[in-house]
């Protein structure tokens, strides 16, 4: 990558947020890491992401909570949605509540990092359209 990449990592297991931030840090991304729903909200409401990365069960609110909230204040920032719910219902839940793509756990860390890179892609082509 030729630039940084911010992005927002919303996850309460402390050892796989850590991991997963020191692997997208590494692949070229700026990771910003909360461990709550509410610090979540915050951040994805006063920052400037170009992707979050969304746990479902989280402490404060849950995933589902904090897409629906940041859809409703027009935020169209791209959201994955990381989880270890994994049934056709909580993904279907997921992207009906505004997610763009959801991943279950355990992911393959490969995907997870071209799904990011396509999220980013289509979320940078939107920002063209919609301000041009």
């Amino acid at each position: 990558m030729l630039f940084a990449v911010r992005l927002l990592l919303v996850e309460d297991e402390e050892r796989l947020a850590a991991a997963i931030a020191d692997g997208l840090t590494a692949e070229g991304f700026a990771v910003d890491a909360v461990r709550n729903g509410a610090d979540g909200l915050w951040r994805a409401v006063e920052g400037q992401y170009s992707a979050v990365v969304l746990d479902i069960l989280l402490p404060d609110m849950n995933g589902y909570e904090i897409c629906a909230a940041l859809r409703e204040r027009k935020i169209w920032v791209p959201i994955l949605m990381l989880t270890a719910k994994d049934g056709e219902y909580d993904e279907a839940r997921a992207l009906d509540t505004g997610a763009d793509d959801f991943l279950s756990k355990p992911f393959s860390y490969v995907v997870l990092v071209a799904r990011l890179r396509a999220l980013v892609r289509r979320g940078s082509l939107r920002a063209l359209l919609c301000c041009a």
